[in-house]
């Protein structure tokens, strides 16, 4: 069976819908999904609106090419302390 990706203009609604009272397993074969997908889902989105999920994501690709820079400059460090020895 195909895995499909959810967005999360697709999740959030699910979610609010588990927050009024629909019982999780109803809402987990609606979707689709296992209930174990349906808890990371609330861990992660659950209590945000559709605006501050975006901005998570938004933040989240922000830190991740952050992250990436200072790897690279860490290993530009690295290298010029080499270089600097005259270990090369």
């Amino acid at each position: 069976m195909p895995r499909k990706r959810f967005t999360e203009e697709q999740i959030i609604p699910i979610l609010k819908r588990h927050e009024s009272g629909i019982p999780t397993q109803e809402l987990c074969r609606e979707a689709g999904v296992s209930a174990a997908t349906f808890y990371k889902w609330k861990a992660k989105y659950g209590g945000l609106e559709l605006s501050d999920a975006r901005r998570l994501k938004g933040l989240e690709e922000e830190n991740r090419k952050l992250k990436r820079i200072v790897a690279d400059q860490a290993l530009d460090i690295l290298a010029y302390k080499e270089i600097a020895r005259g270990n090369f």
